[in-house]
């Protein structure tokens, strides 16, 4: 089973649908069969470097309300993410732009870390309060998930490097008339929209792994009189003959 990942590092239901889907996969008894892949999705391609802007006040623009009304929604939000065990801190975060950082985790996946570095940058975000469009940061945070810091640095400061694949990503979510994260994809076939509780995705994994690997079906060509030699409930006794 193949679960792709459609998500942006400065996405908070990003990070709690992650954390989710990996609560239900440690319950799947065939989790080790199951490959989880991330692709990229930007939220804000336009995003600036450097915003200007504290968090609280980006989505009180966005949608129309006060900072303290704002305040009030990042707190629902933040008692979900400690309701996985994560801890955002929304008034020191550094709200930029993501393309960098995922350019980054493109080349991570060629050297094997895609997971470390994913979840590395989500971290640093929402935890760390840490701005992951500095180069200097990335490259930090490239070296933490086990990677060459040279190596990333040289990928970082090619604006080129990696970016078709970034690009690729997000073309395949237009396609799939993706317009929002987290968004999860099940064997290119299946679809979960948004940070789902835990409860759905063990019902979707399971539901699609017996779907995709039905139980055989065995056609009985033991004939009359089977019963006479088979064992069942502890009971071998043969039965007297009429």
């Amino acid at each position: 089973m193949k679960i792709e990942v459609w998500s942006d590092f400065v996405c908070p239901f990003c990070y709690i649908g992650k954390r989710r889907l990996e609560q239900a996969l440690e319950a799947f008894p065939h989790k080790e069969d199951v490959e989880v892949e991330f692709k990229s999705f930007e939220l804000d391609p336009n995003s600036a470097f450097n915003t200007g802007q504290n968090i609280h006040e980006m989505l009180a623009k966005k949608y129309g309300m006060s900072v303290e009304q704002a305040k009030q929604a990042n707190v629902g939000v933040g008692q979900q993410a400690e309701s996985v065990g994560l801890t955002f801190n929304f008034d020191d975060m550094k709200p930029t732009n993501t393309f960098d950082a995922h350019r980054l985790a493109k080349f991570a996946e060629t050297k094997g870390q895609e997971k470390a570095m994913t979840e590395n940058l989500l971290h640093a975000y929402f935890t760390e309060s840490k701005h992951v469009g500095e180069v200097d940061t990335l490259a930090d945070l490239a070296e933490a998930s086990g990677l060459d810091r040279d190596e990333a640095l040289v990928v970082l400061n090619d604006k080129n490097a990696f970016a078709t694949d970034v690009r690729q990503d997000e073309s395949i979510a237009q396609q799939y008339g993706i317009t929002g994260v987290p968004y999860f994809v099940i064997n290119q076939k299946y679809a979960i929209s948004g940070a789902q509780p835990k409860e759905t995705f063990e019902s979707a994994l399971k539901q699609v792994w017996e779907e995709e690997n039905p139980a055989p079906k065995l056609q009985d060509l033991s004939g009359s009189g089977a019963e006479d030699a088979l064992c069942a409930d502890g009971n071998c006794a043969v039965p007297p003959k009429k």
